[in-house]
């Protein structure tokens, strides 16, 4: 999808509106949540960098990844603070701006078995939903629809055909492989949908977009549509 700026504009009464956007890797989530975030004048969340966020850290501090007991022992030790400025969000874990680094292959590679530690989605959970508080926010992630907000009054849930969810985070990545993305977010797919606390899946209530045709420009405009005619009904 293009990244063609958008227009900021603030939306009347947001206060007590969340948005909530999940769906895999690759399908645009995070470039459509900050575009409708930052047209609609609402604070944003990426839950995904808060997982990232604690994984960066586990590995800092040495703990094995792979080992869940280990992993929950040490997950409620950092200080995980998310900033929500869509045209700037920041994480800072432990007291370091790690915005830059949660992108590594490090982390990339090891933030699914930190995420399916029942401790480590409890801990962030109570962090999301205080960040989410009395709302005016677009929270992203993969359980957002369905376990963090379920009450958020606009849920949507993304989805790309699997090559162009390859081609896009390659790009982002700088020209990665394609073929070892896909299977890369093909893998990260079967651990996200089989875990068995919060796995991935479409929220009862949500709106399915297919964003593999669409521009993101396209697509922000689907979901501020969806957003707006909450409004109207409110």
């Amino acid at each position: 999808m293009s990244t063609t700026p958008v227009e900021t504009r603030p939306l009347r009464a947001s206060t007590g509106l969340v948005v909530a956007i999940d769906g895999p890797s690759g399908s645009g989530k995070s470039s459509t949540s900050r575009a409708v975030a930052a047209r609609l004048g609402l604070r944003y969340l990426d839950t995904g960098a808060m997982f990232r966020g604690l994984t960066w850290w586990l590995l800092r501090e040495g703990v094995d990844v792979h080992d869940a007991s280990a992993v929950a022992d040490r997950a409620g030790e950092p200080e995980i603070l998310s900033g929500t400025d869509p045209l700037g969000p920041t994480v800072v874990v432990a007291g370091v701006d790690v915005s830059l680094a949660i992108r590594s292959d490090d982390v990339t590679s090891a933030v699914s078995p930190v995420s399916a530690v029942p401790a480590v989605r409890s801990r962030l959970l109570e962090l999301q939903r205080a960040v989410i508080g009395a709302g005016g926010i677009v929270v992203e992630g993969r359980d957002i629809g369905s376990v963090v907000a379920p009450g958020a009054q606009v849920k949507v849930y993304l989805t790309a055909d699997p090559a162009a969810r390859a081609e896009r985070r390659a790009a982002e990545e700088g020209g990665s492989d394609v073929a070892a993305t896909r299977q890369s977010l093909l893998a990260r797919d079967k651990i996200d949908s089989g875990r068995a606390v919060a796995p991935l899946v479409m929220a009862d209530g949500a709106t399915h977009i297919d964003t593999t045709p669409y521009t993101l420009d396209e697509v922000v405009d689907q979901v501020v549509a969806l957003v707006k005619a909450v409004g109207e009904r409110a």
